[in-house]
């Protein structure tokens, strides 16, 4: 079969056209932006890509047009597609009928730590020889792809509540059909598409009816938002986790023991940091277990995972400064990120460069979280290029603390004028960010040699 995807370079695409290239399909795609690290991966696997949406490409005549939910009405090939009337489906629709078929679903959903929940669960199902498939949104490092067939019977998915595309307004994940199915957290977010955290709720309960009774829903106990989700009905197993009735921890998020109704199961030293993960991590084991893996077996394995690419990634250091690179862009996660790198750096100065780029922020619903969200970052740093909305107004909070520019180059003329030997830059976006990190470490290099 030959399938063209439309916007092929999202994290959800890409990672599809990978499985379906794996299965033995003739893959190419087209998408408006093309950057790492999913372009790279494509490229590798011998996926050709073609920039932008013309109408030429009709003349291509795959089998089927794989159509992700960054294509709208009013896109050139896509009114093509439909006047021609030739076939086309959903990225989630294709994947459900050609790849989650007679598979163990394991789906992972919830407003943060999507991403990295998934990673772990499939390399905790790796480490313990199930050999799963799975698709995450981001490229684990443990596997250094971000999706793969796999032979076993499981297959891990990363469970996105955003909708499938212009002509299916559904969640992505009422598609995958999960027999273990992680509810990690639930914030108001995609207020692009969401009116308000009801709206939301309502898109998970329609993933809670999809469970068989046979199933498992792995919940966060802390969250109101999904005790009302169970509240509106619940016919599977549920265990919860982060809170002493379920599986919960004792310790620091980087040395813990993980307690099962409040007996000890296991023991996890590692890497990573933050309170999230922590708890990301008690969720994985919990599903882990509904396919077989003691708790124990669980925990070894995360000893040694090694992240998701863009997770408080260490980019470079120079003159004295470390730069990472993160993916948080919601209020919320940007705090957990903070926090996370604040444990590990103690009282060094962290200075935050970040934009506001998801839909949700560029159209300013959550702007007057920011200030709380950046709470321990030292100096923060805003591009604010692309807004309908003052940013400088929104983070006027923090004082002096914070500077606004709508140019990345004056952004990072002002990060490397304040940055001394010893901070610690924190990169967070959710795009590539105008290459900032590289344009960061070349700026300093720059200082140092003159």
């Amino acid at each position: 079969m030959h399938i063209h995807i439309l916007g092929i370079c999202g994290t959800f695409m890409g990672g599809l056209a990978a499985l379906a290239r794996e299965a033995g399909h003739r893959v190419t795609g087209c998408d408006a932006g093309v950057y790492p690290p999913m372009s790279d991966q494509l490229r590798a696997l011998g996926i050709d890509l073609i920039e932008g949406y013309d109408p030429d490409q009709l003349k291509l005549k795959p089998d089927i047009w794989v159509v992700g939910n960054v294509v709208s009405r009013g896109n050139a090939l896509m009114e093509a597609l439909l006047e021609a009337g030739v076939p086309y489906t959903s990225g989630p629709q294709w994947l459900a009928e050609h790849v989650l078929q007679g598979r163990h679903v394991m789906a992972v959903a919830g407003t943060h730590g999507k991403t990295t929940t998934t990673s772990m669960l499939a390399w905790v199902v790796e480490q313990a020889g199930l050999q799963p498939g799975f698709l995450v949104g981001g490229v684990p490092q443990n596997f250094g792809v971000s999706a793969r067939l796999g032979r076993g019977a499981p297959f891990v998915i990363e469970a996105d509540e955003y909708d499938t595309a212009f002509f299916d307004k559904r969640s992505k994940f009422v598609h995958y059909r999960p027999r273990t199915a992680i509810l990690n957290n639930l914030e108001f977010d995609h207020a692009d598409i969401f009116e308000d955290l009801a709206s939301i709720e309502k898109q998970f309960h329609h993933l809670v009816r999809t469970v068989p009774a046979s199933g498992r829903l792995v919940v966060n106990g802390r969250e109101e938002s999904l005790q009302r989700v169970l509240a509106r009905g619940c016919w599977s197993e549920t265990v919860a986790f982060g809170v002493p009735a379920g599986w919960s921890a004792v310790g620091e998020p980087h040395d813990f023991e993980v307690h099962k109704a409040g007996q000890r199961v296991a023991h996890v030293s590692w890497d990573l940091l933050g309170e999230h993960n922590l708890l990301n991590a008690l969720a994985a084991i919990a599903a882990a277990e509904h396919v077989g893996v003691a708790p124990d077996v669980a925990a070894r394995a995360l000893a040694s995972f090694g992240n998701v690419k863009r997770r408080l990634e260490l980019r470079g250091e120079a003159a004295g400064v470390k730069v990472y690179d993160d993916f948080a862009h919601h209020p919320t996660a940007i705090r957990t990120t903070v926090d996370g790198l604040r444990r590990k750096v103690g009282t060094a100065r962290i200075l935050a460069v970040f934009e506001p780029r998801s839909n949700t922020m560029k159209l300013g619903t959550m702007k007057s979280q920011l200030p709380w969200s950046l709470e321990q970052a030292d100096l923060a740093f805003c591009h604010s290029g692309g807004l309908g909305w003052d940013a400088a107004e929104a983070l006027a909070p923090m004082g002096a603390r914070v500077t606004v520019d709508d140019s990345i180059d004056a952004l990072v003329q002002r990060v490397v004028g304040a940055a001394r030997a010893g901070d610690h830059v924190l990169c967070m976006s959710n795009g590539s960010f105008g290459g900032v990190h590289d344009k960061l470490l070349q700026a300093l290099r720059q200082r140092t040699a003159g």
